[in-house]
């Protein structure tokens, strides 16, 4: 079994996939609170 050297792994595809969850997330809570906004203005 390989030694494990701390530093030597290739992080770039988890890289990608968190900056990809991260757009994720930032989008998804931007569409609910306009939906949220649009929804009390529209109920005022």
């Amino acid at each position: 079994m390989a030694e494990h050297e701390h530093g030597k792994m290739d992080i770039a595809e988890q890289e990608k996939t968190f900056d990809g969850f991260l757009k994720f997330v930032v989008w998804g809570t931007v569409i609910s609170i306009g939906i949220l906004v649009f929804l009390a203005l529209v109920n005022a």
